[in-house]
């Protein structure tokens, strides 16, 4: 058997690998005359000794393998999946939550109350229908791997388009996740101890905090073997970013309108809280103090970007697929849907909260709207801590699909080896933390990377290779599935030209508003 028709007919499982132990049993085999075939439609006989197995798959070769005779004995990975429903809900959720919860306030403050539920319902159901798409698309093949749909679509190019994507894009988010660490983490410890002017104490150091983080936490967390391990640490991440929220609604009703920056009040003497006026001694109302419901101005086109990238965890999606616990379509999108609300609910809040306590004052980061009121706030300093842990055991979610990418393009028939595994996650790692202390600027990079492969993972990729991938016997070129991809796939490369443009003008302008919002 040829090196191609090989890695056609291997089923990778959700860490990047196939292990050669278990592929003789639980692979399928694509008969020579159709090993070319971008969707093998021919059947095969099963052995007398797999009825068992062919019945005890019944369900699943029904939901998931179109055009397959009932003899056939389809099986998707090489190992049982393991992970819970609620773990995985918390692992694809924890992929979605992303730093850009900090900025959607700011978004709303330019959009309006009305607009921003619009834009935000908008992208959470396109998200969802994108993720329906992989889902189907994985099941026609039997295969549940960005990379290999690439390859059962297009080749060898889908295969290496999609995994630089997933590298570049999760190699930008990890970035991103550590720069916070870089920037906020000394902040928080010098609040903390009460220094307002560090002397260069080397704890206060960003540089050395950040590879400390990456060592102590992050590394291990990265050696796990499967995905599914996450869970708890996902759990406890999404937890921090619940005490987030309920900080923000809390500040709500303690933060006066307009509030005073802690400069001003510092140096002219007054207290803050004596600033508010529970008890309504003023009659008048602030327009400053009044929520939009609809606002349209020169920063409004670039909140559009940030929403539709807030839902942006596709690359984890097929690996959790994987590791679930007796998977079906149905009950990974049921995972899915349930992630997707629960962030959608989370965003909302965190939006409306954040804006209509500082209003049109908000800033893009908004926690820095709190430290312009009171930079030694006990609460928001505790937030902080939380949302640095909430990004930092996010980064092992994210490195995880850069891993198997990265597997499936250098290494696509090799079997699972512990030290690649460990080497892959160390040099990603360090290559991240290198970028991070040492280029400073990278972040407009970042965004050109962004910018590029987040819609091609989210909408064009999903798309193209539903329309490739599903047989034209099940639904034609001009059915209305097959046209709503296509439609599917423009919209992305229009978030693209916008999203690109938008950066363009940033640029010439030296302005820096447009952001990737995860």
């Amino acid at each position: 058997m040829d090196p191609a028709q090989s890695e056609m007919n291997t089923i990778p499982n959700g860490k990047g690998h196939e292990s050669a132990d278990d592929t003789s049993a639980t692979t399928k085999t694509v008969p020579e005359n159709t090993a070319q075939q971008s969707v093998p439609n021919s059947t095969q006989d099963a052995s007398p000794n797999k009825t068992g197995d062919a019945e005890a798959n019944l369900a699943e070769s029904q939901e998931f393998l179109s055009n397959m005779d009932e003899k056939k004995t389809p099986r998707f990975t090489d190992f049982e999946g393991k992970t819970s429903f609620g773990m995985s809900v918390f692992n694809l959720g924890n992929a979605i939550m992303g730093s850009g919860i900090l900025g959607l306030a700011y978004a709303m403050a330019n959009t309006g109350v009305i607009l921003f539920l619009f834009l935000l319902t908008a992208v959470a159901g396109l998200s969802s229908y994108s993720i329906h798409l992989l889902l189907k698309s994985s099941g026609v093949v039997g295969i549940r791997a960005y990379e290999q749909l690439g390859y059962r679509a297009f080749g060898t190019p889908g295969k290496m388009a999609a995994g630089i994507a997933i590298t570049l894009q999760n190699i930008g988010a990890m970035s991103s996740y550590l720069y916070i660490v870089k920037y906020e983490f000394p902040l928080v410890i010098q609040a903390f101890l009460g220094v307002d002017k560090p002397s260069g104490e080397w704890f206060l150091n960003g540089n050395y905090l950040v590879v400390i983080v990456s060592v102590c936490v992050i590394t291990p967390l990265a050696l796990m073997k499967q995905l599914g391990y996450l869970g708890y640490t996902s759990g406890f991440s999404l937890s921090c970013m619940v005490f987030f929220l309920i900080s923000v609604i809390y500040k709500k009703f303690h933060v006066p309108c307009p509030f005073v920056d802690f400069s001003y009040n510092r140096t002219v003497g007054l207290n803050v809280s004596a600033i508010a006026d529970p008890g309504g001694a003023h009659d008048e109302i602030d327009p400053a103090c009044t929520p939009r419901m609809f606002n349209i101005n020169t920063q409004t086109a670039y909140t559009i970007p940030i929403l539709a990238f807030a839902f942006v965890c596709h690359p984890e999606v097929l690996p959790i697929y994987t590791e679930l616990r007796n998977p079906t379509k149905k009950k990974m999108q049921h995972v899915s849907n349930i992630s997707i609300a629960v962030m959608y609910i989370m965003y909302f809040l965190a939006a409306l909260f954040g804006y209509l306590t500082f209003y049109g004052k908000v800033e893009a980061e908004l926690l820095h709207t709190y430290s312009r009121i009171d930079p030694y706030d006990t609460l928001i300093l505790c937030v902080r801590l939380a949302v640095l842990t909430a990004v930092t055991l996010t980064v092992p979610i994210v490195l995880f699909p850069v891993r198997r990418a990265i597997q499936q393009m250098l290494f696509p028939n090799k079997t699972f080896y512990w030290p690649r595994h460990i080497a892959i996650a160390v040099s990603l790692l360090t290559c991240i933390n290198l970028l991070v202390i040492f280029a400073p600027n990278i972040l407009g990079i970042f965004g050109v990377i962004g910018a590029t492969s987040a819609p091609c993972l989210i909408f064009i990729f999903p798309a193209v290779f539903y329309i490739r991938i599903v047989p034209k016997e099940d639904e034609p070129m001009r059915s209305t599935p097959k046209i709503l991809a296509a439609c599917f796939a423009c919209l992305g490369f229009l978030f693209m030209i916008m999203s690109l443009s938008f950066i363009i003008i940033d640029w010439t302008t030296g302005s820096s508003n447009s952001g990737s919002g995860h």
